[in-house]
């Protein structure tokens, strides 16, 4: 459950949790034409630290471009209500959900002329897929549902109704027992989770399905460009289930899961069936990158502190 805070941003103003409300009939709620970002903060032996800021809001505005959807604020000014809400809410480290949505003032599809409304809440919230998911690692499940293609929708959009498709994969693996789902394309090669991007490693190689159906996750970059920096190869192509199957090792990747091992994958161990020395090099990495424990001092340009 969420964590409830003092106050929600809605509209330029900070609004009591309790009354940030929408009108039922706001046209984003029954016809899901929305965008949306997912963003970190962190405690860091420097100060409260945003990751990867500019990159997440950057990736908000271009999503609501693929959308025609014109935000009613500019980068910075979002920035700072970000900023703004963490420090009313006085949290060291938080989850933060800026959202943008089509507002109260008309049914039907046509979207055109409803007002176009943006909001940032900020919650505490520990590990996506469980402390014991990040140290041990996870069991998967291939899905039954097909991931959307670039023509269905726009896959490189971050659209609150493409979830829809990630809440029905996540379900089905849930109610089978697992932890999360792996999600096929319509060719059957592995594309994502229901809200992470995956990597494996075979032969040292680490391997990542290309941006081809895929949103074009952050820390999927930064796990790329960490790889890069350590010397390890990396190769965005496509693979099938099968591949992912005899793989050496597995993880996810993102704002939410930062970097969980997938130690199972339809009751099939991954490698040795425990978290391997590469993805916990990854996780090594990646975690002093964020905490700003002075190892990785070239990649402090993704810290925003606050």
């Amino acid at each position: 459950m969420i964590k409830k805070v003092d106050k929600i941003w809605m509209d330029g103003e900070l609004v009591d949790w309790d009354n940030a409300k929408v009108h039922i009939l706001t046209h984003t709620l029954h016809y899901g034409l929305g965008v949306f970002e997912g963003i970190r903060c962190y405690k860091t032996n420097r100060g409260s630290t945003i990751f990867c800021l500019k990159e997440h809001i950057d990736r908000l505005f271009n999503s609501a471009l693929v959308m025609s959807i014109k935000i009613p604020y500019t980068k910075e000014e979002i920035i700072d209500a970000i900023k703004k809400t963490i420090k009313v809410n006085k949290l060291n480290e938080c989850y933060i959900r800026p959202i943008v949505y089509i507002g109260y003032g008309a049914m039907g599809i046509n979207c055109k002329n409803i007002p176009i409304k943006t909001a940032i809440a900020v919650w505490p919230w520990g590990a996506y897929l469980g402390e014991e998911g990040l140290s041990k690692g996870i069991r998967v499940k291939i899905s039954s549902f097909t991931g959307l293609h670039p023509n269905i929708s726009l896959t490189k959009a971050k659209v609150c109704g493409n979830y829809v498709n990630s809440i029905l994969a996540k379900t089905e693996a849930i109610e089978h027992g697992y932890d999360e789902a792996v999600i096929l394309d319509s060719d059957g090669n592995v594309t994502q989770g229901s809200g992470e991007n995956i990597f494996i490693v075979r032969d040292g190689i680490l391997k990542t399905p290309p941006l081809t159906s895929i949103l074009e996750g952050i820390t999927r970059r930064t796990i790329i460009i960490l790889a890069e920096d350590m010397g390890i190869k990396v190769r965005e192509e496509a693979f099938s289930r099968g591949e992912l199957y005899i793989a050496d090792e597995a993880f996810f990747t993102g704002t939410a899961a930062e970097v969980t091992p997938i130690r199972e994958v339809d009751s099939r161990p991954i490698g040795e069936g425990k978290p391997g020395p590469i993805t916990k090099r990854f996780q090594e990495a990646f975690f002093a990158v964020i905490h700003d424990e002075g190892r990785n001092k070239k990649f402090r340009e993704w810290l925003t502190y606050i």
